[in-house]
């Protein structure tokens, strides 16, 4: 499976966390053949969950495994510290990311520990964000910690 094609799933993820009433991110992991073992979408306003950011949300869904060496996670957004802890703590090798334009997550992390981190500069992603963050300012702005 191509990068545009998993990050077209992790695309899917934010359009349903959207029509949620929550934030428009989303995620997925895949496995070394670019099956999807795992998908998440940003549930903190769903749930009240302060931590339920789609990465963790879909490293949770993904289970207990041992190939966490050969995944990619794919996510519309460039991932903030929480969910870049969270993929180096399970070593994760390779982030595709939808966008940094609307946020600038720890990317400077994924270089300190040799992730390939490939950033597609989507313009669905950055339209939807901007769209949302524009809309939302409250929610948003609640989501990344101001």
């Amino acid at each position: 499976m191509t990068d545009q094609k998993l990050l077209n799933h992790a695309i899917q993820e934010a359009q349903l966390g959207l029509s949620e009433g929550g934030l428009p991110i989303g995620s997925v992991l895949a496995d070394a053949d670019g099956n999807i073992v795992a998908r998440g979408h940003n549930l903190r306003v769903q749930t009240g969950d302060p931590t339920a950011h789609a990465e963790t949300v879909c490293i949770r869904a993904a289970g207990r495994r041992r190939d966490w060496h050969s995944l990619t996670l794919a996510s519309t957004l460039s991932p903030c510290i929480m969910c870049t802890g969270t993929s180096l703590l399970y070593k994760i090798p390779r982030v595709i990311i939808g966008e940094n334009k609307n946020f600038l997550g720890a990317e400077e992390l994924f270089q300190q520990h040799s992730v390939k981190l490939i950033n597609l500069n989507d313009p669905t992603c950055i339209q939807m964000m901007a769209n949302f963050i524009k809309q939302h300012p409250d929610l948003w702005n609640e989501d990344i910690g101001l």
